[in-house]
């Protein structure tokens, strides 16, 4: 019950700042989620025994959200890179040295580079930002009942004991049905092709990410990355999956063109 109604609040603030929140109100929620995700992802990492990723994380991670042209943001993850690697030299064990440095670069990407792609999508359309959220959504909930009702074969069960085949086919099933609802209501002209592939393209790199923060918190030994959501966990529990989703969908709406 606790996520039925976080989930009731949760979706209509977005819904608002998708479509009718200005640039300046939309950045700054982008960038207060963006830090957030950061901040569990560092409490995670730090129980890998290597200590926390640098702070440095937020002052590369924040800028790398907003900037406009493509090579500099690519300077700016070589930049935040190598600084991570000059900062490991500090540690007190050199052989932490890179591994230290490899979870502040990749962090950088991971929560701050994705969530890029979320402001690059809405400067195109608003309504491509939010097929890439109801994907997930509807993946979700196909997910969880398929799964409970008829699951049986385990899709990863040292990763995610409960995920199931059954669920995964649920999922992409449940987001091909509604990305078929919403996209031609709301972005009328796109071929069947293109809404069938890019759905299905989404809908699995969001499953896929879903998986790969299980491994994240399973080799920290948590079971949430934080508290913030009743419910859900933290919000990188939440947005495990569009994390992986939104470049996806930014790479077809770059393709296409």
């Amino acid at each position: 019950m606790r996520r039925v109604l976080t989930a009731l609040v949760l979706i209509p603030i977005v819904v608002y700042l998708v479509f009718f929140a200005n640039v300046w109100l939309f950045g700054g929620v982008l960038a207060a989620v963006a830090c957030l995700c950061f901040h569990e992802y560092r409490h995670l990492a730090s129980a890998y025994g290597f200590g926390a990723p640098h702070w440095l994380g937020y002052i590369a991670g924040v800028p790398l959200l907003f900037v406009a042209r493509e090579p500099w943001a690519g300077l700016l993850i070589v930049a935040a890179s190598l600084a991570a690697l000059a900062l490991a030299m500090k540690a007190r064990n050199l052989a932490h040295a890179l591994p230290r440095a490899a979870f502040l670069a990749l962090g950088v990407v991971y929560i701050f580079g994705c969530w890029r792609c979320a402001w690059l999508i809405r400067g195109r359309s608003p309504h491509w930002l939010m097929f890439a959220l109801v994907v997930n959504w509807a993946g979700d909930i196909g997910a969880y009942y398929v799964g409970r009702s008829i699951g049986k074969r385990r899709l990863a069960e040292r990763v995610s004991p409960g995920k199931t085949w059954e669920g995964t086919a649920g999922s992409l099933v449940a987001s091909v049905l509604v990305a078929g609802a919403y996209l031609p209501r709301f972005l009328p002209g796109v071929p069947i092709l293109q809404i069938v592939l890019p759905t299905l393209a989404t809908n699995a790199a969001g499953q896929l990410g879903d998986l790969c923060e299980s491994v994240i918190k399973r080799g920290a030994g948590a079971k949430d990355s934080g508290s913030l959501l009743p419910g859900h966990g933290g919000m990188l529990d939440r947005v495990d999956s569009t994390l992986f989703a939104l470049p996806v969908v930014y790479a077809y709406l770059t393709i296409m063109g």
